[in-house]
This record gives C-alpha cells, structure tokens and sequence, in this order.
C-alpha cells in the first residue's frame, strides 16, 4: 500500500504548452505524461539528486540498526539497495518513509534540497516520497479503485482524469476485476505487489521505494512490475528498488547499486555489482 506519493511534474491540458510539435503529438487518449517520456527526456537527462540521505542512524526499539548510512539517488534512474536479510534494509526503507517506530538518532534526509528528516509521513508523501510495503496490508471496506481516486485528487488530478487513466493503469499491471475489490482483500502476492505498483504509476511520486516488489511474485509478474519500474524512471521518478535477490534487476537494470552491511553502506557501484553478487553472493563485496 502506498504510504507517500506526488506528482514530480505539473501536466495541464494544453498540448503546446508542453514544447510539443503537432506533428508528435500523440494520441488524445494516451496518457499525458507520456508526453514527459517523448518529449521532455532531454531535460531529465540533465540528473539531478531528488534524495541524499547524510550519516543516518537509526534505533529500533532501543537497538541501533542503521550506522551511518550515506547514499544519493538520482531523477529518472533506477537504484538497487541490496544485502542479505537482516543487514537494515528495509529498517532504512520504513526510516525514509517516516515511520514512527524507526527512531533517527543521526544524520539528514533531503528530498529535492528541503530537509525532511523530522517530518511525518503525511507531510513526506505531500513533498513526494512513496513507499510500496514488502508486505502490504489488507484494507477491509475500502476499494481499490476508490482509493485511488482519493489519493490521486489529493494530487490534484481531475476526476475525469482519473476516469480516463485509472483503467489504464489496472491493464498496465494486469489487475483485471481486482481494481473493485477490496484493498488487498483476498490478493495473492503477487497480485498485492502489482497493486502497489499500479499507485506507484499513477501518482508519479519524485522519488519510490520500492521494498522487494519482487518477492512473492511469479516470472510474468516480475517482467510487468520491472517495465512499469522502468517507465516511472523515464518520466522521472527516482527509483529505489530494495531486493536481497537480483531476479527482477535482471529485467530493469540499475543505474546504481548500493550494498548495505551491518548497518551501512559497504559497497556501490554498477549493474556489474549486482552480476557479481548473483554469481558470489554477498562474499564479493569488497573485493
């Protein structure tokens, strides 16, 4: 479920106000921002950092799990936070997202410049951080489509809008009948994972976290969540996806990758590090 999500770009309904030819205009029933991914990908070219986390120290009910961590994520590009179960990972996920239990004893978080560290998790959502949950929650009496519609207006999306490009996003993450289902009532794994993506694309957050969007999820599954990963990059977003296993990085390969350790970040690099670790396990860190 989502916990934090914005919009990264302002999208109004002129055509031309967005620079683009009427000749590459595309189809009126294509989604708007599209228009971000065909026409505005010289301007994200030019990266940005959207997310730089300083010397974070984290406590968990008195213990100290996180020890100093420093990493920076970038617009329009896909991260990978790797590590063997145990070593922090989602204790950093759940840190960024605000949640009360994660104490920060130490350090900044700063999302596109503005100190967020000490904000709740509603403010951070507003700013534009989202989080998809490792295990998402189920949520009687509230429909997955209406849910939607209250987060997306909470965005400043139109209810015709929504209209128009909720059905979309159900056939992107191939959703089919569950969009008027109960909030993960009664999903499977996988189906809980494509749901969340599914918030992830249509909120177009400036930066998502994805905790393990892999897991639990069946190959086909895993090729649909890493295109809609992949096409939240090209419009922008700042992807974190956090995995302990490299399957869905073999599908949306990372601009860079993180190793988290004890509590810190032990290594970074390219894809090739995310290779090594599938070849070596987490033995080849530091060599």
């Amino acid at each position: 479920m989502v916990v934090s999500s914005q919009n990264r770009r302002e999208t109004g309904p002129h055509i031309e106000s967005l620079g683009v030819a009427r000749g590459a205009r595309p189809a009126l029933n294509e989604p708007l921002w599209a228009l971000l991914k065909m026409d505005l990908k010289g301007s994200i070219s030019a990266m940005a950092v959207v997310l730089k986390v300083e010397d974070l120290n984290v406590t968990v009910g008195g213990k100290t799990i996180l020890q100093g961590v420093n990493l920076a994520l970038e617009e329009g590009q896909v991260h990978a936070l790797m590590g063997p179960n145990g070593s922090g990972k989602s204790t950093l996920a759940f840190a960024l997202a605000g949640h009360p239990d994660y104490q920060i004893q130490r350090g900044k978080i700063l999302l596109a410049g503005e100190d967020i560290t000490h904000l709740p998790p509603d403010e951070r959502a507003k700013k534009g951080l989202l989080l998809a949950f490792q295990y998402p929650p189920e949520i009687e009496g509230v429909k997955l489509r209406e849910f939607m519609r209250l987060a997306c207006g909470d965005q400043g999306h139109g209810f015709c809008e929504f209209r128009e490009l909720f059905p979309r996003a159900v056939e992107r993450l191939a959703l089919g009948d569950l969009a008027e289902r109960e909030l993960n009532v009664g999903f499977s794994g996988g189906e809980k994972k494509r749901a969340e993506l599914m918030q992830a694309w249509l909120l177009r957050p400036k930066v998502a976290i994805l905790d393990e969007p892999d897991s639990g999820v069946d190959v086909d599954a895993v090729r649909i969540i890493a295109s809609a990963i992949q096409e939240l990059a090209d419009w922008g977003t700042a992807v974190l996806i956090v995995t302990h296993y490299p399957r869905i990085l073999e599908h949306v390969p990372p601009a860079r990758v993180f190793v988290l350790q004890e509590g810190r970040i032990a290594q970074e690099g390219g894809p090739e590090l995310a290779r090594a670790i599938e070849l070596e396990g987490f033995r080849a860190v530091g060599k």
